[in-house]
């Protein structure tokens, strides 16, 4: 057994309303600099839509995260021991500028300088990297509440074997039948970047789990942006260097959140620490895709149980991590509610970016002016819904639908349970069976409820500061991995020469 902390984080998309405040709130701090225009570290999609960069999620033709060989071994699907060599000079999988944007500007400068003219003058576009004039054909958030429109949200990859009926339940209304995807690094437990960098520039730190990058020790290659099925690092044009979220880990090493956290105008995110055994790590991640949500819950430790507390302490996790591991509210939505579930498992990656799928649409389908719930069956609706569940099953359970049925159900419950309390249109025995048929107890829907809607900054962000100078140093070079990262002695890196 070799446990260790990671830094997980929950996002509830039910109360995102799209703002993109993260968005820009990351962008101002971070990557507002020549070479990072196009890069948002932190980006707000449209479900469905076909996202940033487009079409990020088509891995048949990115060849992001981990396979499964023949022998039941993890391996990268971006590269292997003989195509890594050749792939560092010419990759025809890696995203080029057409699939993000051209970064650009404006002549502001001809707005002063034109002469006295019976014309409105206007400043041209031009590229940020040639100078040239350019025709802007896409940007950041390009296809931002289009959901709608045939050029994107009909061209998402995950509507692929949707029926005919489900397809109607989502273009049926324009502008209803669509939902808020935030997106950042998942700062993953089993990160192919860092298994595909040649340089070995990329580490995962030892103390927190944390995701990042050596800018010294960065070469350009880009084999990161290949393996990355997120497609959440980006590379800097003028340095020369690959870049990705940090997860503001100086705020972190004193106490705060991150900067889209603390932005975040809906409340959405939640921030906590989860331990998780290592040691167990590749041989999750290599099971059907079917069960790979229950089987990264197996391997995610109850930090309140004594050999779990002992074994943490042996390996250096400080008391101050245990105790906010033991209060996390990501323990509580991945772990102990089983309401939030990873973005993409079926990449293997075994992120740690965990999502409570959307239910305002369910709720929000009536049918001759009034809800269908009241019909009395209460779940009818799962299978009538705007957004079907086979469509956020491919997003969050690879497409075990079983497994989003019950998130739903419970969120169901949780909204009858309190309008019972409110409006009083629903009788004890029927809540019962509904509480029953969600395996929800009254105890656990407060719970939920509170967390969800009454929580404080305190109750989100369940973080200690983190003293750099005592924690261990997570470099991951040969000479002094000791695993931390649950990489090195578990799993086959094919890395580059």
């Amino acid at each position: 057994m070799d446990i260790r902390a990671q830094v997980a984080m929950v996002f509830h998309l039910d109360k995102c309303i799209g703002c993109h405040t993260c968005s820009v709130s990351c962008k101002n701090v971070w990557t507002d600099r020549e070479g990072s225009e196009y890069m948002w570290w932190n980006n707000v999609e449209t479900k469905p839509g076909t996202g940033f960069p487009t079409l990020w999620e088509d891995q048949e033709h990115f060849k992001g995260g981990w396979k499964v060989n023949g022998n039941g071994k993890l391996s990268l699907r971006s590269q292997n021991k003989i195509d890594a060599f050749l792939k560092l000079f010419y990759n025809p999988n890696q995203p080029g500028l057409e699939d993000y944007y051209e970064p650009w500007t404006y002549k502001y400068q001809d707005l002063f300088d034109a002469p006295e003219s019976d014309d409105q003058p206007t400043a041209i576009p031009v590229s940020l990297i040639t100078g040239e004039y350019t025709d802007i054909a896409a940007g950041p958030n390009w296809d931002d509440d289009l959901s709608g429109s045939p050029l994107y949200a009909e061209n998402d990859i995950n509507l692929e074997g949707l029926s005919d009926e489900e397809r109607e339940q989502l273009f049926e209304i324009e502008r209803v039948s669509m939902f808020y995807l935030p997106r950042m690094c998942n700062h993953c437990a089993n990160p192919s970047c860092v298994a595909a960098c040649p340089s070995g520039a990329l580490y995962k730190r030892g103390e927190d789990g944390i995701v990042l990058i050596n800018q010294d020790a960065c070469k350009g290659w880009r084999a990161c942006i290949s393996a990355c099925p997120y497609k959440k690092i980006y590379y800097n044009w003028k340095t020369g260097k690959s870049e990705k979220c940090i997860l503001c880990y100086p705020k972190l090493e004193t106490g705060q959140a991150p900067n889209c956290f603390q932005s975040c105008v809906g409340r959405i995110r939640y921030l906590g620490v989860l331990l998780y055994d290592a040691d167990r790590l590749a041989q999750a991640m290599s099971v059907p895709e079917h069960a790979l949500v229950e089987s990264q819950r197996s391997i995610i430790c109850d930090p309140n149980d004594p050999k779990i507390i002992e074994q943490a302490r042996k390996n250096g996790i400080s008391e101050e991590f245990i105790d906010s591991a033991q209060n996390s509210p990501i323990w509580k939505y991945v772990m102990e509610w089983k309401l939030a579930l990873p973005l993409h498992i079926e990449y293997r990656t075994m992120p740690m970016l965990f999502y409570v799928p959307p239910l305002l649409p369910v709720m929000g389908k009536i049918e001759d002016g009034v809800y269908e719930h009241q019909n009395k069956d209460f779940f009818a609706d799962l299978h009538k819904a705007r957004i079907p569940v086979k469509y956020l099953s491919k997003l969050f359970s690879a497409g075990n639908e079983e497994i989003v049925e019950n998130v739903l159900k419970k969120l169901m419950a949780v909204r009858y349970y309190k309008r019972s309390f409110d409006i009083g249109d629903v009788d004890v025995v029927t809540i019962s069976k509904v509480m029953r048929e969600a395996n929800l107890s009254p105890e656990q829907a407060e719970e939920i409820y509170n967390l969800t809607a009454l929580a404080t900054v305190y109750d989100r962000y369940v973080m200690p500061p983190l003293q750099r100078e005592e924690a261990m140093e997570g470099t991951c070079s040969p000479e002094m991995c000791k695993g931390s990262c649950g990489l090195g002695k578990n799993v086959s890196l094919e890395r580059g020469p």
